[in-house]
């Protein structure tokens, strides 16, 4: 055919021929396509706080960030940082030499794994994963080990009271002497786990006694709920000059059209994932960072009714699948609901959630796509509940009368 390269060899980076189209295209589109309602993608239907918009508006009309803000980005961003950190965990760093402002946290978890892996470097990862974890470490020339989050047993029964577990002891068996980094989510997408200061504690005692490097995806800190609490991996005993710890805005203040991110870490970790930064935005989203400045300020009353909202609304997803038939994993974090599809009679969640919006009107993203051992998540269907409710109230019952 014209045009056509006469050379055999495919055009996709073989390290990426895996991965193609994500599944949250996919799903939006069949949202679209159909008018239903989408749970899938874990995105707010409704903009953070007015007053943050406004000091962003204002940004971009004082000319504050409209042209390239400095690499590590803006002071103002990386002292507000530094601040929340102290304020909310008593965890002290430096703006200047401790702080890099990302393309949001998928840009700081990709710079991150590119500056810290050599080609054949192992990688823990607790599995299901966010499906970006996989394809950096595939970018790096990593190799990706799963360790699996598992459910307790029985989940078929009272499954609104269960959660996603982690076995230490496979943890600890799965390093070797070739495991550079522990890749680790908490409060954790999909399952909604939150892991406990016991669980960090000896992941952290792990990682000191076998020299190893920890990324620690905490996005979601502000998102944790009933009895659970965040607990900063960063603060526990020899993990902060190992840590990198990725944070959002996107996530606490529900704007993540915005892409701000950032890592914290010691002057030489932030360094090294700063030299792969630079090669990938350089900078972005200028005028938010200002933004998120004054958002990281907001007092204890945001964070505390942010939170409130969402276990409001958590709780009204939480009854309407229950109703509807579903096993559900009440979560202790995150903006998502793990629910089991084998009460309803289903056993296979990518054709369940293909299936679902001309069935039900709504799309769900299957939590196999997360794993490396599809079967093990097969049975497992992710909701989003950052919706508003009468959003939620109206998806619970299209679900209940599909079934």
């Amino acid at each position: 055919m014209a045009g056509m390269t006469s050379s055999a060899r495919p055009f996709l980076n073989r390290r990426l021929a895996e991965f193609g189209t994500t599944i949250f295209a996919e799903m939006s589109a069949l949202a679209m396509s159909t008018g239903s309602i989408n749970l899938g993608q874990g995105f707010p239907d409704t903009d953070g706080p007015e007053e943050i918009r406004e000091a962003a508006v204002r940004a971009l009309r004082d000319g504050r960030g409209n042209q390239y803000p400095p690499g590590p980005g803006v002071p103002e961003l990386r002292t507000a940082i530094t601040a929340h950190h102290k304020r909310h965990y008593g965890l002290s760093y430096d703006p200047d030499t401790e702080v890099l402002v990302t393309a949001g946290a998928t840009e700081a978890i990709a710079a991150a794994l590119l500056a810290l892996l050599e080609p054949g470097d192992e990688v823990i990862a607790l599995e299901p994963y966010y499906d970006s974890y996989a394809a950096c470490i595939a970018m790096a020339g990593g190799t990706r080990v799963p360790v699996t989050l598992r459910p307790d047993e029985d989940t078929q029964d009272e499954g609104a009271h269960r959660r996603f577990r982690l076995d230490l002891d496979e943890l600890r068996d799965a390093v070797t002497d070739r495991t550079r980094l522990l890749l680790i989510n908490t409060p954790h997408n999909p399952t909604g786990t939150v892991l406990t200061r016991a669980e960090l504690t000896e992941i952290a005692r792990l990682a000191v006694e076998r020299d190893l490097l920890v990324v620690t995806d905490e996005v979601y800190e502000h998102l944790v709920f009933d009895d659970a609490e965040h607990v900063p991996l960063a603060g526990l005993p020899g993990m902060r000059e190992r840590t990198v710890t990725i944070g959002s805005a996107g996530k606490t203040f529900s704007f993540t059209g915005w892409k701000v991110g950032w890592v914290t870490a010691p002057p030489a970790l932030v360094g090294a994932v700063r030299s792969a930064k630079q090669f990938l935005t350089y900078v972005a989203s200028g005028p938010f960072q200002y933004a998120v400045a004054e958002a990281l300020a907001l007092p204890d009353s945001y964070f505390e009714a942010f939170r409130a909202d969402m276990l409001r609304k958590r709780d009204v997803l939480t009854a309407g699948l229950t109703e509807a038939g579903f096993a559900v994993f009440r979560p202790q974090g995150t903006y998502f609901i793990t629910t089991d599809i084998r009460p309803l009679g289903e056993t296979d969640g990518f054709a369940f959630c293909r299936a679902l919006p001309e069935r039900a009107g709504v799309v769900a993203i299957p939590n196999a796509v997360f794993y490396d051992h599809r079967e093990r998540g097969a049975p497992f269907v992710r909701f989003a509940f950052c919706k508003a409710p009468e959003v939620l109230e109206e998806a619970s019952r299209r679900l209940k009368a599909a079934w």
